[in-house]
């Protein structure tokens, strides 16, 4: 039996795709890791999921966070355009470390899963999600097992262990190696970012 993806969904996955493979040699040992994040999902998973769209405080911050995404490239561009489509669709959810951050962390940040548990399309081999934060916020340090790949959508600074603060700028990508401490920041606008985790994500040691 053929499995079919929700064409709306595809889209997103096919435009994320190709804005991660835009960066050529830039993407480095990132590379093999969405080769194999997309060669998974080049196959649908067997059942669509019907999470119940829902949105928190944070998601005030995303038509600036996508119009920013707009204005930055075609690639760029057309990732915003079909993540738009399923926004409304996906169960934001704060990060399980946000009470601890403050409130102003916890009212201006969110997280969704789009493939993977609870989201879009459930599976348990490769993730992919989206974090939103309003401006002047830092995602407090944190790791875990899996390799993760962002997509910036716009702009945003990001660390690893105690290197120093980058900023990929929108398309740019961020790959953090497995357990490799890292964190993220906005500045005066938000931040909007896709991440991608291969395998599935794991509690911390």
């Amino acid at each position: 039996m053929r499995i079919h993806r929700a064409p709306e969904l595809q889209r997103f996955l096919d435009a994320t795709r190709d804005a991660i493979a835009g960066q050529g040699p830039r993407l480095g040992p990132a590379a093999p890791v969405a080769d194999r994040i997309f060669a998974a999902l080049g196959n649908a998973a067997p059942q669509a999921g019907h999470p119940a769209g829902s949105r928190l405080p944070a998601c005030v911050h995303l038509a600036k966070a996508l119009a920013a995404a707009r204005a930055a490239s075609p690639r760029v561009a057309r990732v915003a355009d079909a993540f738009a489509v399923i926004a409304p669709a996906l169960p934001w959810t704060r990060a399980s470390n946000a009470e601890i951050a403050g409130s102003d962390f916890a009212d201006n940040h969110a997280n969704a899963i789009i493939v993977g548990p609870s989201g879009l399309e459930p599976r348990d081999d490769v993730r992919v999600g989206v974090s939103l934060m309003g401006p002047g916020l830092q995602y407090p340090d944190h790791h875990h097992p899996p390799e993760e790949i962002y997509l910036a959508l716009s702009q945003g600074a990001w660390r690893q262990a105690d290197g120093p603060w980058h900023e990929p700028g929108p398309g740019g990508v961020v790959f953090n190696p497995p357990d490799v401490v890292h964190a993220m920041r906005s500045a005066d606008d938000p931040l909007l970012a896709i991440w991608c985790l291969w395998p599935p994500e794991a509690p911390s040691a």
